[in-house]
């Protein structure tokens, strides 16, 4: 009997994946475990295993499709068997095809959470994060086209509604409602707020399209895989946070001596290798402890605090941005923070990040000082409450003992969401912080 392969669900929040590669080709035999094809989450890139031993018949999606999770990709069987049950859209699915057709195990131990396929065939189905955040948003999802099984709208299609849709005044609203005016994609009001004066009268001549040019003058580049949820990501940051970042500087004296012993100790040691910013990590996550405000998680009605510091740290990969979570930080010596974070951005940069790797982080750090930025305002990684920002160290006048001196100083700029923590708490974050990398040796003996 045939087997269906599934596309598996890697994460409670992942609605879709992307095939990036076939790693077996139809006609050819499989044995169970063996990775068949390889796929893309928001967040890394794992590899989806046989779940039976047989041939593979045929394969229902290319490289770079988006695929929602729980969707058929592949049959698994024996030469010649039929595969038409099994094709997605089709009036028998795989489940029902084959109702105890194990599910494909993947990289991730993440369990697969079944997707229903629909709730009648009367009314449009929709998954029960897609509807919600319909409701809080009062989008009516009704007339939304689904990009799930079936037709299912998913929380994707709900998003990238949210992202089009035009903000208007409540009477260019009902004007566009009553069907005699079309809305512009931008208004003249504040922040390209549509008004009644922007309204296109039906009948009136289109909007004057974008100039087109030559084939050879641009580049279409898709939006998709890790750089369209970081999109999604970012745009939702703004627009649902109230975010205020605060700028202070450390004297950078004491981490810039250490740094230099740690440079000229012994090999065998195996300390050479840390960095400046690794030690501005074990800072943060010991100057948390004290600071439990900013180590948490915000859910719209509930706060989580944490006890321990899941801390993230940001890494410039060629898929785009990614945040790895050194778990339990503030338990890690110096040399075990330094070789977590090389394992982890090393693990992002390759594209072999698993999504346990990327998830559970309470703060995150982004350092842009080794590009020689001074300073710039980071943006909130939702449900987390703050952000630290690090940039390059530079020379700072300071008065000391009546006389001015030039003195090394670390910027940092902290990012907070004001519904969750207020500015004088995140100032006392920023001042303990600032005098803990003064004396970082102090701290290390902590």
């Amino acid at each position: 009997m045939a087997t269906a392969v599934l596309m598996p669900k890697l994460g409670n929040s992942v609605e879709s994946s992307i095939i990036v590669s076939w790693l077996k080709h139809p006609g050819e035999s499989v044995t169970q475990g063996e990775f068949i094809c390889s796929v893309e989450t928001d967040k890394a890139v794992v590899d989806v295993e046989s779940p039976a031993n047989g041939t593979l018949l045929d394969v229902f999606f290319k490289e770079g499709d988006d695929v929602p999770v729980q969707t058929t990709i592949a049959v698994i069987g024996e030469a010649g068997e039929s595969v038409e049950g099994f094709r997605p859209g089709g009036q028998t699915t795989a489940s029902a095809a084959a109702p105890d057709t194990p599910v494909p195990s993947a990289t991730s131990p993440t369990p697969v959470i079944p997707v229903r396929s629909s709730e009648s065939n009367d009314t449009k189905a929709i998954s029960p994060r897609a509807r919600g955040l319909a409701e809080r948003k009062g989008l009516a999802w009704d007339d939304l086209n689904g990009s799930g099984p079936s037709g299912r709208i998913i929380e994707r299609d709900v998003q990238a509604a949210l992202v089009n849709r035009p903000k208007m005044t409540p009477l260019a609203q009902s004007m566009v409602k009553a069907g005699d005016f079309a809305a512009p994609a931008q208004g003249s009001g504040s922040g390209g707020r549509i008004t009644t004066k922007d309204l296109i009268p039906r009948g009136a001549g289109e909007v004057e399209a974008t100039p087109t040019a030559a084939a050879d003058e641009v580049e279409i580049i898709p939006v998709k895989g890790v750089r369209k949820i970081i999109a999604e990501r970012m745009l939702n940051s703004m627009q649902t946070t109230a975010q205020l970042t605060l700028n202070a500087s450390a004297d950078a004296r004491s981490v810039l001596d250490y740094r230099k012993q740690l440079k000229a100790s012994a090999k065998e040691l195996g300390l050479q290798q840390v960095t400046v910013n690794d030690l501005v990590l074990l800072a943060v996550s010991r100057t948390l402890l004290q600071h439990r405000s900013l180590n948490s998680l915000f859910y719209g009605d509930s706060i989580a605090q944490y006890q321990h510091v899941h801390l993230g740290f940001a890494v410039d990969t060629p898929r785009g941005l990614l945040v790895p979570v050194i778990k339990y930080a503030n338990r890690l010596s110096l040399s075990q923070i330094s070789n977590e974070a090389k394992r982890l951005a090393a693990a992002a940069t390759e594209g072999k990040s698993s999504p346990s790797d990327l998830e559970g982080g309470t703060f995150t750090v982004t350092n842009l000082g080794s590009l020689g930025i001074e300073s710039f305002t980071p943006i909130l990684n939702p449900p987390q409450v703050a952000i630290l920002g690090v940039g390059s160290v530079q020379l700072k006048p300071v008065e000391v003992d009546d006389s001015l001196e030039f003195i090394p100083s670390l910027a940092l700029s902290l990012t907070i969401n004001h519904q969750v923590v207020d500015g004088a708490p995140a100032a006392r974050f920023l001042q303990t912080l600032s005098q803990n990398l003064a004396q970082i040796e102090l701290l290390l003996a902590l």
